[in-house]
């Protein structure tokens, strides 16, 4: 195939290039295109057949490598060539090489079509085998095996053994195709071709590696053992060999890595590639490795190290490949370096957006963390496909939660819009998901579900009912509105699923409707024999109930529908029928059963789980067919689960660990080449040990990217880690002498190997002393790491390529600096970093506040563009109530109290002010009292300024600002002392999330008409006659939550108003007093904050207590 591509030309070029004999061929041809334009077409196609076999039959070689040529590009553009096959295989014993080529290319095409006349040709085919060109001989073992005939099956793999062991990679990987070929024909033939597999899967080129692990895929996917001693060789090879080769092996190492490692999801693993470190013990990690319980294994990680690049491929298999193999194998802290890479694929066409947002799916389910930063790129557009709409549907569903609910649900009401039916009614479905699984928005969905009921699009209308059917069973005592509603628009709904749904939400809650229910009925018997057989089954459900609760008013009615029921056409609804009256109606023929007709029909019935089409999905391996098809395909190899025990690494093993790349292996020698340059080089001006940091150094890019706990130990993992890699890509370019001499080197390096780890051990303390002197400055090392950033990533290249040790301590400062560390990560996937994949905060936008609710949207209100400015004033009420932070038994004598302080962060906008008071009840004064940078909650902290020291007795009270996103989950840090670190959390009330604006009671009013719908919850409460004068009701409020009190010219309404700290999303608050009872009401666009305000606001304004 090579040799065609390289020599065959343009076949649009062979009009006006034609020799003199083609010319002459053609003036033979009949003059027939005048009869007509149709016939002319026919004949013409004819006639140019003819003239090729005359062109093929010719003596010239030039007309017959043009014949062939055209023959071949026929081929190519899928029309038929097969009556050329007698003149073409005259000419398989040419002597030109060209000819030769194409007439390969043919046969294989059409061998096994033609099995006769091939079978003539096989000892041609066989001679071609001994032909000093690689590619003759690889297209004659290519035809041979095309030949679908078992009596050549001996001749077949006689070729085949003789092939595998040619000195050319080219016909070896023909072998390793043809293989695949002869089991299929002749599978008796298998343990023959083991042995080949065997001998095949020790060769060194890359050109090979593909395609005999894919032979040994489709042969003898069982035998784990012939992978066991090519396994690193594989892994190295893996990036060099050809991209469809790379998805092959991937998927089998795969499978393998799941049969030869423990399981790496551990909770309480320590990840650590260098298996090696226990030689060279120190106290303090003798400490750390009794409470290791799990090593990863150092071929585990060559995997994990070696597929990581390949997130960059151009080829989106390849990358959905590495995903799933991240996925299955790798730790759950470094599965999600995979996500930017599926992201991107997002871009390709729709075909492979299906692919990868189907496995996607399937991951957001178990992994919401992952995806969540991306969510934008889960918007549906407009030119989407219908199916592409459905699953970034589905993947939205997945991801939500308390924070981005709010973001969600304001796309979801677009989405209801669409002119696609089918999407807007999956749009509908997936509300109701989001209503069940998020119970802080129960309420807000199905009142916006409520509103849909009046949509004019009955499919709309259809899906609202049936989703808020399954919504009410999980509360239906609180809806009895919403039933009522929904049977008053009853008479104008057609769709058969929706009047069913509504006739069974009647007939279960019939006792909270016991007015409207029987008339309900009534209708229904008038057009009870139009109706479809899922409403009838239904309305003789509703009958049977009502006469069980009221048979006074439905006796009559429900004979009647009994009665109609028993002669209808449809065989199930006369079988219902039949069953119903001998259970409700009691006579002398009832069994037993009448007695439990009650308990029967009105039992309690469990409120339906809505779940996620691809909640089973996981079962299949991602990236398979089975996968996306969701059923066991042909040819599906299931994963094994992990081993409880490791079994023997040891097979893995060999004395010659490294291929050398003999042909195809370009970019492998020059990788090797510069490594063996870049030793040279520091082997002349520095000393061994200095060359060792800067092998290290030089392959740090394909090193792993996990993080250990400690800078300095992440250091020396690296560093340990990264000698085997860099030794081993050395090892493929270097002499038998350069051997030798590699190995006394060794030596030396490992005498020194200590020295050289107690040095960076040294560095680390000195980088971690510096760390913490530079949180004393406060706010002003903040102001300056951005000015530094650039800087610091220079000084991070020059470090990365220097070995000595003068530059590291130098340097090890903006190391260890934030900026830098952002620097090495964007640089680390930078093909990666586009400009469309970054990570969306999970928070809401300033602006969301303007954004049209979906009462407006249905409604068709017009939203005005201006926003009002929103000016903090001062709190109304500040509570003096402490919570503690850190108790002094559990802070060895160090205790911590913090409050809200209700008043502007003076570290930030978007922080929480909190004060906090530090107290030492100990007898011995505690030294270096500060706060760890760390945050494993993700929040942004601002810490207090370092305390140097603290007396016994002795109690000191800090400012500091959290940043908790307008969520209530706790920021968790450390408190540090000079011995110690105790980890503490500070937990925020919903209220204290807010600040108090001053606002007029109009644009009060005018705001609050943008915030309805899903934007508003209320409650109806009642309160005690003391407690509704107006001076109770603005203390209770405000003691909840940190709002100011808008001017009301009505004395029984009170209004307050505030604004989130981190989004400045308006919080607007009304208490509308009736008699003892209150009506309280909060709009907001933060559903979750506002349904938890209301909550609290309904507790506090009931309590009677001051």
């Amino acid at each position: 195939m090579l040799g065609m591509s390289a020599n065959s030309v343009s076949y649009n070029d062979q009009g006006g290039s034609v020799e003199s004999g083609l010319d002459a061929a053609q003036e033979s041809i009949p003059t027939t295109l005048n009869t007509g334009a149709g016939f002319g077409l026919f004949s013409t196609d004819f006639k140019k057949n003819e003239d090729l076999k005359e062109m093929l039959e010719n003596s010239k070689e030039s007309l017959k490598l043009e014949a062939m040529k055209r023959v071949v590009g026929l081929i190519a553009k899928g029309k038929n060539a097969s009556e050329l096959f007698p003149a073409v295989v005259k000419n398989v014993a040419s002597k030109n090489i060209e000819l030769k080529k194409l007439v390969y290319v043919y046969l294989v095409r059409y061998a096994e079509e033609q099995q006769d006349l091939a079978l003539l040709s096989i000892s041609t085919f066989q001679r071609a085998l001994k032909d000093p060109n690689q590619f003759i001989r690889a297209s004659a073992l290519r035809v041979l095996s095309s030949i679908r005939v078992p009596i050549i099956v001996p001749i077949m793999m006689l070729a085949i053994k003789e092939a595998a062991t040619d000195l050319s990679p080219y016909v070896r990987k023909t072998a390793a195709h043809a293989i695949q070929k002869l089991y299929s024909l002749g599978p008796d033939q298998k343990e023959l071709l083991i042995e080949v597999i065997e001998k095949l899967l020790k060769d060194k080129s890359t050109l090979v590696a593909g395609s005999v692990v894919m032979a040994f895929e489709e042969v003898c996917p069982d035998r784990i053992d012939l992978i066991h001693k090519n396994y690193r060789k594989l892994c190295n090879l893996l990036v060099d060999v050809e991209e469809w080769g790379q998805v092959v092996i991937i998927n089998m190492l795969t499978r393998y890595a799941r049969t030869q490692f423990i399981s790496p999801w551990r909770e309480d693993g320590v990840f650590d590639e260098n298996s090696e470190k226990a030689f060279y013990d120190s106290e303090e990690e003798k400490k750390m490795d009794q409470s290791k319980l799990y090593i990863m294994d150092a071929d585990h990680r060559l995997l994990l190290r070696n597929t990581k690049p390949l997130l960059q491929s151009r080829n989106t298999a390849v990358v959905m490949a590495v995903a799933q193999l991240y996925w299955h194998l790798a730790p759950k802290h470094e599965v999600s370096i995979v996500t930017k890479s599926l992201v991107r694929l997002l871009r390709s066409h729709r075909e492979v957006q299906y692919v990868v947002l189907q496995n996607i799916a399937t991951m957001s389910i178990q992994r919401k963390g992952m995806f969540e930063p991306f969510m934008k790129s889960f918007y549906v557009r407009s030119t989407d496909a219908t199916h592409i709409k459905t699953l970034k549907l589905e993947i939205l569903t997945n991801l939500a939660n308390e924070a981005n609910i709010s973001i969600i649900l304001r796309e979801f009401q677009t989405y209801v819009k669409s002119q696609d039916k089918a999407f807007a009614a999956a749009t509908i479905q997936a509300i109701g998901r989001c209503a069940t699984n998020i119970t802080e928005v129960t309420d807000t969905c199905l009142n916006g579900l409520v509103l849909l009921l009046s949509n004019r699009d009955e499919t709309v209308v259809a899906e609202s009912i049936v989703v808020i059917k399954k919504l009410l069973q999980t509360q239906p005592s609180q809806h009895s509105d919403i039933i009522k509603h929904m049977a008053k628009l009853f008479d104008n709904i057609t769709v058969p699923m929706a009047r069913a749904s509504i006739l069974w939400l009647m007939g279960e809650y019939c006792e909270h409707v016991p007015k409207i229910a029987p008339d309900v009925l009534r209708k229904m018997a008038k057009t009870f024999t139009s109706e479809e057989d899922i409403v009838k089954l239904q309305t003789v459900n509703l009958a049977a109930k009502l006469y069980l609760t009221n048979s006074k008013q439905t006796k009559l009615l429900t004979q009647y529908i009994l009665n109609l029921a028993k002669y209808d056409q449809n065989y199930d609804i006369r079988d219902r029928t039949r069953f119903i009256r001998q259970l409700i109606v009691p006579n002398e023929k009832s069994g037993a059963l009448s007695k439990y007709a009650r308990r029967i029909l009105m039992a309690p019935k469990p409120a339906p789980v809505l779940q996620s089409a691809f909640k089973d999905r996981d079962r299949f391996q991602l990236g398979t067919l089975s996968h996306t098809l969701n059923t066991h395909a042909t040819g599906y190899l299931e994963l094994s689960d992990w081993p409880a025990v490791a079994p023997d690494q040891s097979v893995r093993n060999v004395e010659v660990v490294e291929p050398q790349v003999k042909e195809a292996g370009g970019p492998a020698l020059g990788k090797a080449k510069s490594a063996k340059s870049e030793e040279k080089f520091y082997s002349e001006e520095e000393d061994e040990d200095e060359e060792e940091e800067g092998s290290s150094s030089e392959d740090s890019s394909s090193s792993s990217s996990e993080e250990s706990g400690s800078e300095s130990e992440s250091e020396v993992n690296s560093e340990d880690s990264n000698k085997s890699s860099s030794q081993s890509e050395k090892s493929s370019s270097e002499s038998d002498s350069d051997k030798k001499k590699k190995t006394l080197k060794n030596k030396k390096l490992q005498q020194q190997k200590p020295t050289s780890k107690d040095r960076v051990q040294k560095n680390g303390n000195a980088i971690k002393a510096e760390s913490i002197s530079e949180s004393e400055s406060g706010s002003v090392s903040s102001s300056s790491e951005s000015s530094s950033e650039s800087e610091s990533g220079s000084e991070l290249d020059s470090d990365s390529d220097s070995g000595t040790d003068q530059k590291k301590k130098t340097k090890s400062k903006p190391v260890m600096s934030k900026p830098v560390a952002k620097v090495e990560e964007k640089k680390e996937v930078s093909l990666l970093d586009l400009d469309d994949f970054s990570p969306v905060p999970v928070t809401a936008p300033k602006s969301s506040m303007l954004s049209p609710s979906l009462l407006s949207d249905l409604q068709g209100l017009s939203i005005s563009p201006t926003a009002l400015a929103l000016q903090a004033s001062s709190p109304v009420f500040v509570p003096e109530t402490s919570h503690e932070l850190l108790h002094r038994m559990t802070g060895k004598g160090l205790s911590a109290q913090y409050r809200f302080t209700r008043q502007p962060c003076i570290y930030g906008n978007s922080m929480v002010s909190l004060q906090l008071t530090l107290s030492n009840s100990s007898d011995q004064a505690l030294e270096n009292i500060h706060i760890s940078e760390k945050s494993s909650t993700g929040q942004n902290i601002h810490c207090f300024n370092t305390i140097e020291r603290l007396e016994p007795q002795a109690s000191v009270t800090v400012s500091m600002g959290v940043d908790f996103s307008d969520s209530t989950q706790a920021a968790n840090f450390q408190l540090c002392t000079k011995e110690d670190e105790f980890c503490v959390s500070i937990q925020p009330a919903v209220g204290e999330l807010l600040l108090p604006i001053t606002m007029s009671e109009p644009d009060f009013t005018k705001e609050q008409g943008k915030l309805l719908g899903m934007n508003e919850s209320s409650a109806t409460i009642t309160m005690m006659p003391e407690d509704t004068s107006s001076q109770s009701v603005n203390r209770k409020v405000v003691s909840v939550a940190n709002l100011g009190v808008v001017p009301s010219n009505q004395d029984n309404i009170h209004r307050f108003a505030g604004k989130t700290v981190s989004t400045c999303s308006l919080v607007l608050v009304s208490v509308t007093l009736k008699n003892s009872d209150a009506l309280v009401t909060v709009n907001t666009e933060k559903t979750v904050i506002g349904s938890m305000l209301l909550r609290q606001f309904k507790t506090a304004l009931t309590n009677n207590t001051p």
